[in-house]
């Protein structure tokens, strides 16, 4: 079982996220703007976060990054859940440090399977992939 913090100003969303997430065993905070989650994610400690990108307060790029930096919450896997498919927003959340994107809408198993799968990783590992993307994107391959 997983802490999960979905952070998303879409009450549907948030229920979707939440309600698969529950039944797939795993344990799920919700936060509707970036300020929140972020505050959120320091306090409980998640064992990954799903971000929108766009959220009130702070944007989910700007949170993206913070995440990724931010010591507490450096090694948490980053899943990007948003309406923007365009492939620049795709980079641009890579280079800000998200381990995965998926576009909405999406299948909840999707969601479920690439959480469970980001969060078994070793950090080691995790750590590297995030690198080999974000050198990607900055190479513009990815």
């Amino acid at each position: 079982m997983a802490r999960v913090l979905v952070i998303d100003d879409e009450p549907d969303v948030l229920l979707l996220c939440r309600v698969n997430l529950q039944h797939a065993g795993h344990e799920v905070f919700e936060a509707p703007d970036g300020d929140r989650g972020l505050a959120l994610a320091r306090e409980v400690r998640p064992d990954a976060v799903v971000i929108d990108l766009m959220l009130p307060a702070m944007d989910g790029f700007e949170l993206l990054r913070t995440l990724d930096i931010d010591r507490p919450t450096a090694d948490v896997p980053l899943l990007v859940l948003t309406a923007k498919a365009r492939e620049t927003d795709r980079v641009r959340c890579l280079r800000g440090g998200a381990d995965a994107f998926i576009t909405k809408p999406f299948v909840p198993e999707t969601l479920v399977e690439t959480i469970e799968s980001l969060v078994a990783m070793n950090p080691a590992d995790r750590a590297a992939r995030r690198a080999v993307q974000r050198a990607a994107a900055e190479a513009g391959e990815a």
